[in-house]
């Protein structure tokens, strides 16, 4: 097979590092990739959301598949286009794709199917939204735009005098566009937090390893919202018990409410969940593998990546017994200083080999590009994940770790911290 996979981070490195190793796979191609990808697959100035640019390119390379990896282009409709000019494709379509291009379709579709999630409120007027947090007076309270927001549009606003500020920049100013046009105001959840991507073909659902993210920018879980600076997998908060319970009650009726809508979803759905005193309880739906929780899941899959993709496409994933390998992974994300916010891009990275690689660990590239002499450049606020495998999380964590010592460029910045939850938990 020639695949095409669409996108450039570290989440499109590690599915073409997974799809890589099967035995069905003769070309892969990236669009547009970046640096460390290139060394690994075809990469081509395709922008992820131009789809008739990306058709372009699927029907020059004749692939065999394309793999829309990224949200934008999954929401927008891209699986929608290849599909319609013949081509077998992995993602949902964007019926289904909806589920996180619209944080009110998803609120509203959980409240109608009684699947646990916290209270909230949907508003257009920055007016109400305010007059409603004032009336609450419950801090802190979680405030959403409701479309995408490169994974920053949530602000956890401590008081009133925050939530003000949120509000305005969100719905005033639009930072985020048109996707906070509405809002939604949620009570705030507390308990250990959970990553769980599901393969799913409309029917069935085959959960991949447990994750935790890491969204804070610094140590402590301080700072700025990221897009995430480092995950561990397997989650030492998610029980065999606990993941019996998300089944019956949050996984299942989600496919199932999905298909009951005629949005029957295809592909990977991610379950950002919250286990709260009163049970697991969703925070969020995404409608694609996570980032940086690839960089951690797939490394542990042991089925081969085509087989199961195959079987969501022919809609036999019922049938396909998904393995994982024993053991625990970790990934420490390496960020450009400054991060989420204003950073200077350009600079050199030392420490890495022609590949991009360093010794004992594999380096995911997510904000990477070539320079002029074949050197690799940050082009991008997350820049690297760090990641290692090992029989257990302290010596993934070690290995990780001793990786991202070995590279450094001007003002470079990481947690110290990742996984030290999980190694409590682990220990209690």
């Amino acid at each position: 097979m020639k695949i095409l996979v669409v996108g450039g981070g570290g989440r499109e490195h590690a599915i073409i590092m997974k799809l890589a190793e099967s035995s069905k796979v003769d070309a892969l191609y990236c669009a547009p990739g970046n640096g460390g990808i290139s060394k690994y697959a075809k990469c081509y100035p395709v922008k992820a959301t131009d789809i008739d640019g990306m058709l372009n390119l699927a029907r020059e390379l004749a692939v065999d598949l394309v793999f829309v990896a990224p949200d934008d282009p999954l929401v927008a409709g891209m699986v929608d286009a290849m599909q319609a000019a013949g081509f077998r494709t992995f993602g949902p379509n964007k019926a289904a794709a909806i589920i996180e291009g619209s944080k009110v379709f998803s609120k509203n579709l959980m409240q109608k199917y009684n699947i646990p999630t916290a209270k909230y409120a949907v508003f257009e007027d920055p007016a109400a939204v305010l007059s409603y947090i004032e009336a609450e007076n419950t801090y802190p309270t979680v405030i959403k735009a409701d479309g995408l927001a490169l994974g920053k549009g949530v602000v956890i606003a401590q008081n009133y005098e925050e939530a003000k500020a949120a509000v305005s920049e969100i719905m005033e100013d639009k930072i985020f566009g048109d996707s906070g046009s509405q809002v939604v105001v949620e009570e705030f959840l507390t308990g250990p937090e959970v990553s769980v991507l599901c393969f799913t073909d409309g029917k069935a659902v085959k959960p991949m390893v447990s994750s935790m993210d890491h969204k804070r920018a610094l140590d402590n879980d301080e700072g700025l919202n990221t897009g995430g600076m480092g995950t561990v997998a397997p989650n030492p908060y998610y029980t065999e018990a606990i993941a019996q319970e998300c089944m019956e009650t949050i996984f299942l009726p989600t496919i199932r409410a999905m298909e009951t809508e005629g949005r029957p979803f295809k592909g990977c759905l991610y379950f950002g969940l919250m286990l709260t005193p009163n049970g697991p309880k969703v925070i969020e739906y995404n409608c694609r593998f996570g980032d940086p929780e690839t960089q951690v899941v797939l490394p542990l899959l042991d089925t081969d990546f085509v087989d199961i993709i195959e079987a969501i496409e022919e809609d036999r994933l019922g049938d396909l017994d998904v393995s994982w390998k024993k053991g625990s992974a970790a990934c420490v994300v390496m960020a450009s200083g400054g991060y989420p916010k204003k950073y200077e891009s350009g600079l050199v990275i030392s420490g890495l080999d022609e590949k991009g690689q360093t010794e004992n660990c594999f380096v995911y590239h997510a904000g990477t590009k070539l320079g002029e002499n074949g050197e690799i450049l940050n082009a991008g606020g997350r820049v690297l994940g760090v990641t290692a495998t090992a029989e257990t999380l302290p010596e993934a964590l070690k290995i990780a770790y001793e990786g991202v010592a070995s590279i450094s460029w001007k003002d470079v910045h990481f947690r110290r911290d990742i996984g030290q939850r999980a190694l409590k938990a682990l220990e209690s």
